[in-house]
C-alpha cells in the first residue's frame, strides 16, 4: 500500500486546510518522483491536452509541463491545494503558466468537451466513495476525445488488517524541522486516515496539527467494471500494478 497519500477530508468545510501547509515540504519531493516514474511516458505522447483530475499542489501539471508541449486542465476544488498550485505556477515564466488551465470545481462542474488525449487521476480514486465515482466517469469520457487515455492510480483494494502508523520524514526550514505522522485504520468498508503534523525547534515542539481523512477500497476488477459501464476500454497493462490504463474508444 501506497502511504504517502492526501486523502479524502472525513468532513469538509475547508479541504486540506491543516495538509496544505505540510504537503509540500513532507511529501512533495518523493511523489513528485513517483509521478514521472508512473505518468512521464505516457503524458509525453499527449498532442491535443492533458487533464489532471485532483491536481493537488501540482505535481502531475509540473511534470506534465515539462514532457509535453501540449495545454494541460489542472482540477483542483480544494481552495488550500489550488491556492498551492497557483502560486507555484505564478513564478513561472509566462508561455508555461499560459498552458495552464485550473479549475476549481470537480470535473463533472468543469463542462469540457474533448480537450485532451491523456488523462492522469493521481491520489485522487481512493478519496471517492463510490457515488463520487460514478458522477467521475462519465466527465472524464466527456472530456477526453476519441482514442483518448485515462492513467489512474487505484485505491487500495481492502482496509488493512491492522493498524498502519507511517512516519514522514523530517524536513528542516531555518531554524524549524517539520515532520508528520500518517495512521491508518479500517473502519467497517472504509479507511480512516489520521495525520499528524508537528513543527519544532532545537528545544521543543511549537505547534502540532491533526487531520483525518476518508478512503474507500475498491478492487481493480470493481475499478475496470465500472468504467467499462461508462465506454472506457482496459488498455495493455501498464507496467505499475497499482495503475490502471483505460481508454476512450472512437465509436461507443
Amino acid at each position: 500500500m501506497h502511504l504517502v497519500t492526501t486523502p479524502a477530508p472525513v468532513t469538509q468545510p475547508d479541504s486540506y486546510a491543516v495538509t496544505a501547509e505540510f504537503y509540500d515540504i513532507l511529501q512533495a519531493e518523493r511523489d513528485g518522483e513517483r509521478v514521472r516514474d508512473l505518468y512521464a511516458r505516457q503524458v509525453a505522447q499527449a498532442r491535443l491536452g492533458i487533464l489532471d483530475i485532483g491536481a493537488g499542489t501540482g505535481r502531475v501539471t509540473l511534470m506534465s509541463l515539462a514532457e509535453s508541449e501540449a495545454d494541460i486542465h489542472a482540477i483542483e476544488p480544494a481552495r488550500a491545494m489550488r491556492t498551492s498550485l497557483l502560486t507555484r505556477l505564478a513564478v513561472l515564466p509566462e508561455r508555461q503558466r499560459d498552458r495552464v488551465t485550473v479549475h476549481p470545481h470537480a470535473l463533472d462542474r468543469a463542462e469540457l468537451y474533448a480537450v485532451a488525449d491523456v488523462a492522469v487521476c493521481h491520489n485522487t480514486i481512493a478519496c471517492l466513495p463510490p457515488a463520487a465515482r460514478h458522477v467521475l466517469w462519465p466527465a472524464v469520457h466527456a472530456a477526453l476525445a476519441p482514442g483518448g487515455s485515462l492513467f489512474l492510480e487505484l485505491p487500495p483494494e481492502t482496509p488493512p488488517a491492522r493498524d498502519i502508523v507511517h512516519r514522514l520524514p523530517e524536513k528542516r526550514v531555518g531554524a524549524h524541522a517539520y515532520g508528520g505522522r500518517m495512521s491508518m485504520s479500517a473502519a467497517g468498508y472504509r479507511i480512516r486516515a489520521r495525520v499528524d503534523y508537528w513543527v519544532r525547534d532545537e528545544r521543543r515542539v511549537l505547534r502540532t496539527h491533526s487531520e483525518s481523512f476518508w478512503m474507500w477500497p475498491a478492487s481493480r476488477s470493481r475499478i475496470v467494471e465500472e468504467l467499462a459501464r461508462h465506454g472506457f476500454l482496459p488498455l495493455p497493462e501498464h507496467g505499475h500494478p497499482r495503475v490502471l490504463a483505460v481508454s476512450r474508444p472512437a465509436r461507443w
